[in-house]
Formats: C-alpha cells, sequence, structure tokens
C-alpha cells in the first residue's frame, strides 16, 4: 500500500546573532541529526539572526548568508529532506526576509515574507520590502536561477506531499497566504518564525497554529527562534508546534537549544478530509511548483506488517478507542456534552410532536439504561416529559442481575413502571408459526429474533395506549454490524443512542454515575457498566448470561476501531490492519485480519437495516445516517474490501 506517514520537525538551532557560519553549522548538524524527516523547519532569518537590526544592511552579511544556503543544500544532496530555512535575500532594490526551500543538494525556492511586522517592537519595514505581488520572479544562488516569489509551492510526486510557506506575522492576518496556498494544494505549511514571548502569547499562537491548520486541512509546522536571540528588549522562547487539521500533535517552549520537536503526519488524513468537506474548494490563484523530495517514513510502498514496524519505531501515537479520548478530563466533558446534545434532540422533537409521554424498554444493559437517562435529562429540559418504562423478561433467558438492575434504574428515574413478561406471546407465535417453542440451538434466529420483536411489538402498542413516543436505545456500533433485530429493537419513533458508538456508552453512563449526585443511582449504573454485553435472546446457564455478544461478533473495541479508521478517515483495509496492530499489541497480525474480515462482512452486508433507520440525533463526525453522513447501496459488496485483506 501506498505510504503518505511524513514525518515532520520543528527545529530550533543553537545561535549567534550575526554568526552566519556558526549559525549554519549549527543547522547542518540537525539536518544530519533529522535525516529520517521528510521536512525540517528553522525559525526566521537562522542563517544570520533575526535581531540583526542594522546589521542587515552589511553586505558582508547578506553575501555570507547566500552561501550559507549552498553549505546547507550539500547536506541533502544524498536524503529525502526538504528543509525550511530562514534567510535575507536581495533581489533588485530591496531585502526580502524568506524561507529557502532546500531539497536534493539544492536551494529549490526563496519565498519572501508577506505581511512586515511595523509596530510596538516590531520594526521589519527598516530593512525588508514585503514579497506580495511578487510572481514569476528569480534570484541567483550559486550557478542556478531559484525561483523567487509568494507564488511557488514545493511538491513531492510520489509522496504528494505538497509544501507551503509563510512568516510569522502571515499568520496573524486575515488574510493569511497559507489559506492560498493550501487552497491551491498545499496540505503542509511551514511557518517560519520570530515571536517575542509576552505573557499570553504562546496560547494565543497555538489557537493561531491549531485554527489554521483545521481550517485548512494540513499539517502546520511552526518553528520559532530560540533563546540565542539578541535579549536587548526581548525575549524568544523557541515555541515549536505541529498540528495536524485543528489537533496539536507536539508542542514546546523556552527548551534548551537546540531542540527539535518532530511528530509523524498523515497525508491520507488530510487528503480525505478536503474530499469529504467539499465546501473546501481549489483556488483560481497560479502558483508555480517546483520539485522537491518530502520522504515518508520508510519505503514509499509498504506492506501491512512493515507499515507496523514504522508505527512502533517512530512511536506513533494509535488509540486504542479512537472515539474515547485518553484524557479524563477530555473525556468526562466529551461524555457530557454528547448527553446534552442527546437530551436537547430528544426534547425538541416533544416540543415538535407534542407528545409528552416518552415510552421506553428498560433491559438492565448499557444501550437502554443510556436512553433511560437521555429521557431524565430531557424531563429536565421539559418537564411535563413522563417517562414510563417496560421491563420485558423472558422467563429462563433473563437474568437476575439485568432483571434487577432494570427494575431498580425504572424506580430511580421513570415516572411510570411496567413489567410485561414475554415468554408467554413469544411461545403462542412460534407455535401458530409451526416452530418449537424451545430454542433450537446455534442459528435459531427466529427463535432470538421472535422476542426482539415482541419487545417493539409491546412498546409500540404501549406508545399507542398512553398517545406516547417509542424512544430507540441502540447503538451506533449496533448498527454498523447489524446487531440487531430488523423491525425489532432496530425500529422506535426517535433513536437517540443512534450516533453513540458502543466503547462510548458505556463511558458516558459511567460518567453519569459520578455527576447524578445520587449513591443508589451511581450504584446500579457501575454495575450495569460491569455486566457483560448480551441481548439475552437465548437460555441462560444456571441463572448466569450465556450469550455474550463480543464472542459472536468480536470484540466491540476493535470493531468500533475499525468503523473509525474507515468512515472518518477512509483508510485501507490494510492502513487499518496495521494501525490496529500497533493499538492492539497483544494480538497478532492473523487475528487482526480476521476480525477485519468479519467486520467487513457485516458491515457491507446490513446495509439495509441502516437504509430506514428512524430519526435520531447526531453527536459526533461517525454516523450512519442514511439522511446525513453515510449513503450507500444495500446490495454494495464487500469483495474489494476483502481481497484487499488477502
Amino acid at each position: 500500500m501506498k505510504n503518505r506517514l511524513i514525518r515532520v520537525v520543528a527545529a530550533v538551532p543553537q545561535l549567534r546573532v550575526g554568526d552566519v557560519r556558526f549559525n549554519t553549522e549549527q543547522i547542518i548538524a540537525i539536518v544530519r541529526e533529522q535525516e529520517e524527516s521528510g521536512v525540517i523547519v528553522f525559525p526566521e532569518l537562522a542563517v544570520t539572526g533575526y535581531t540583526c537590526a542594522d546589521l542587515f544592511r552589511s553586505d558582508l552579511l547578506l553575501a555570507e548568508a547566500k552561501d550559507a544556503l549552498m553549505r546547507i543544500a550539500e547536506v541533502t544532496a544524498r536524503t529525502g529532506v526538504t528543509a525550511v530555512v530562514g534567510v535575507p535575500v536581495r533581489y533588485r532594490n530591496s531585502l526580502y526576509n524568506c524561507g529557502a526551500v532546500i531539497s536534493g543538494g539544492s536551494v529549490q525556492a526563496l519565498i519572501p515574507k508577506t505581511y512586515l511586522p511595523n509596530y510596538s517592537e516590531f520594526y521589519e519595514a527598516r530593512w525588508f520590502a514585503s514579497g506580495s505581488g511578487i510572481t514569476e520572479a528569480f534570484v541567483r544562488v550559486g550557478d542556478r536561477e531559484v525561483p523567487f516569489g509568494a507564488d511557488i509551492l514545493a511538491e513531492d510526486p510520489v509522496t504528494e506531499a505538497v509544501l507551503g510557506v509563510e512568516l510569522c506575522e502571515d499568520l496573524w492576518v486575515p488574510d493569511k497566504p497559507s489559506t492560498h496556498a493550501a487552497l491551491a494544494g498545499a496540505n503542509i505549511i511551514a511557518n517560519l518564525s520570530a515571536s517575542d514571548e509576552l505573557i499570553g502569547k504562546q496560547e494565543y499562537r497555538r489557537e493561531l497554529v491549531k485554527q489554521q491548520s483545521g481550517s485548512c486541512y494540513c499539517a502546520y509546522i511552526y518553528s520559532s527562534a530560540g533563546t540565542g536571540e539578541s535579549s536587548t528588549d526581548l525575549v524568544f522562547s523557541g515555541h515549536s508546534v505541529i498540528a495536524q487539521n485543528g489537533s496539536i500533535f507536539r508542542e514546546s517552549i523556552f527548551q534548551s537549544d537546540p531542540h527539535c520537536e518532530a511528530a509523524v503526519v498523515d497525508l491520507d488524513v488530510i487528503m480525505h478530509d478536503r474530499r469529504r468537506q467539499n465546501t473546501f474548494g481549489n483556488t483560481g490563484t497560479r502558483y508555480r511548483r517546483v520539485p522537491v523530495r518530502v520522504q515518508s517514513i520508510g519505503a514509499d510502498e509498504v506492506s501491512a506488517e512493515e507499515l507496523v514496524e514504522l508505527l512502533n519505531r517512530f512511536d506513533c501515537p494509535v488509540p486504542r478507542n479512537p472515539f474515547v479520548p485518553a484524557d479524563d478530563g477530555e473525556r468526562d466533558a466529551r461524555c457530557r456534552r454528547i448527553l446534552q446534545i442527546q437530551a436537547n434532540g430528544l426534547a425538541t422533537r416533544v416540543r415538535a410532536t407534542g407528545i409528552r409521554n416518552l415510552v421506553i424498554g428498560i433491559s438492565g444493559g448499557l444501550d437502554s439504561t443510556l436512553a433511560l437517562l437521555v429521557c431524565a435529562e430531557a424531563r429536565k429540559i421539559l418537564p411535563e416529559i413522563r417517562i414510563i418504562g417496560y421491563t420485558m423478561p423472558s422467563e429462563g433467558n433473563t437474568t437476575g442481575r439485568t432483571f434487577h438492575n432494570a427494575v431498580r434504574l425504572m424506580e430511580l428515574l421513570a415516572d411510570e413502571r411496567y413489567e410485561v413478561p414475554i415468554r408467554e406471546g413469544v411461545e403462542l407465535h412460534l407455535r401458530q408459526l409451526g416452530h418449537e417453542k424451545d430454542y433450537q440451538g446455534e442459528g435459531d434466529v427466529t427463535y432470538e429474533n421472535a422476542q426482539a420483536r415482541m419487545r417493539t411489538y409491546i412498546l409500540m402498542d404501549a406508545a399507542n395506549m398512553r398517545g406516547g413516543l417509542v424512544v430507540g436505545t441502540g447503538d451506533l456500533s449496533e448498527l454498523a454490524l447489524g446487531w440487531c433485530t430488523y423491525n425489532g429493537d432496530h425500529m422506535s419513533m426517535y433513536a437517540v443512542n443512534s450516533s453513540v458508538p458502543k466503547t462510548l456508552v458505556r463511558f458516558i453512563c459511567r460518567t453519569y454515575a459520578a455527576m447524578c449526585g445520587d449513591a443508589e443511582l451511581g450504584g446500579v449504573l457501575l454495575d450495569i457498566c460491569e455486566t457483560p454485553i448480551t441481548p439475552e435472546l437465548t437460555p441462560s446457564v444456571g441463572g448466569q448470561i450465556a450469550q455474550k455478544t463480543e464472542e459472536k461478533i468480536g470484540s466491540y473495541d476493535l470493531n468500533d476501531f475499525f468503523l473509525f479508521y474507515t468512515l472518518r478517515y477512509g483508510f485501507e483495509p490494510l492502513k487499518t490492519v496495521a494501525f490496529a496492530c500497533r493499538a492492539y499489541p497483544e494480538l497478532t497480525e492473523a487475528e487482526v485480519r480476521d476480525a477485519a474480515r468479519k467486520f467487513f462482512r457485516r458491515f457491507f452486508s446490513q446495509q439495509f437495516k441502516r437504509s430506514c433507520l428512524p430519526d435520531g440525533p447526531k453527536v459526533g463526525s461517525v454516523t450512519l445516517s442514511p439522511r446525513g453522513d453515510w449513503r450507500m447501496p444495500s446490495d454494495a459488496s464487500a469483495a474489494l474490501w476483502l481481497a484487499a485483506l488477502e
């Protein structure tokens, strides 16, 4: 498979103001040290130092700076590294503050700063001219005419990395050069900066980088001048930030120089998001493209096994549960916000229909528990809501643990509580069909589904009788795998959990247990979280749960992993397998491949269930609503995806 994982570096070298030869040696040392990287970004005017002031008028300094570029270029001759180095450049009658793009043994481009700060502590216009409007120009460096101007992108045709360059203040203005570069195809932006340190400025810079990487769907590498700059009036911190698509990957400040921050960015993710977000268009602005080499980590074509080795070697973070934040505080906040979205969606439906009675089936499992919590939160928004809970045990199948938890939940949260045993009705129905009344063993889906449909049948009629609305309980993971009974638990009048994955349902219930302020309710919720996931549609054994969902369809953790990377980023199957092997090192590649085969078979074959889903609120970036994010023919073939796994 194609490998578009690129290691990028924000480098802050040791520096002496005005000592071009010393600075050049420091830059060269970092380039050699980081030779496995694809892009290395150095600070603004790193060759000379940003704080040279009127020394920029020295012909000696400027001549040495141009010679330095050729020395740095030599180091890149036999590597796949592209270095972006800050340097002053003379062009015609003016001096320009530039980012030099160096690759393959040559200076490939010189890109001038567009916006020159000339306020407060900055007075760059004293020495430099703006590069705005300079196009199709060239500057001689050594024996080559090097493209010069604000109209240049650097491109590697192998990895399809396209590099745009802006300098410091260019990020702080409304009309950012990087926005135009991204619209023209740049998927990596290098920012060479010299931003002095003030109270609150770090946080503002971080948000600028994060926001720009998000709005431009790109990797953004920000490298600011280090502590070696002159402290006559200002202090510089070497603030370094690497972000991708609105997420901060690495950040550091006030580290000892030299210092490098490195991260692996994924061009596949960037380009997938651009294609998905069709408001991200193409600009008519004309850019020249210069060839560079931006190597991937490892070979440009890799097997799944090789990709796993690379992910491990470069210590690439791959979360086991991509739907669930690893940070406790962030996870807690996300769970609360999801519950808020669900409750407000349900409250809005109640307002629109005028139906205040919410009818819900409670099994003592995770999904129905979350749906009941949503009803309770919606009741806080609209006090006229009445929650009518039904538990529908099937004698011999429903265990005491789940039944007890269902009853206690209804006692604590529902306004009305009913128990409707379904055994007799199911037996009558099966007998009328000519089916044996008892479970016939593995594969007896008639026996299993009859119970699920009976429960939905009861809830629908109860809702009609009470003028109510049936609240659905099924979650996103069940919909992805088709682990629901068609026209049974698959159907409701409003499905509050339909875009919440199973791996997140448990955490939302745990969060509610901590936030509810009711020790008894919290205890019931925590016990439900520890109960094995089961539909309880087959006979229990010794009063204990016998039908465990994950023994049938595989771990929900792994299935949710496949779902996330397939839908959110459009990963091809082998790349998903490799990422899963990195996230689940206890599993062999063969085990992960086998689980992926099962996932894709079920995902494709069960689309017909998703094509007629009831309404429900979207809470995250991955959802399967046929009216929204996922539209797929029910007879689509999984052959291509399954063949890729072989």
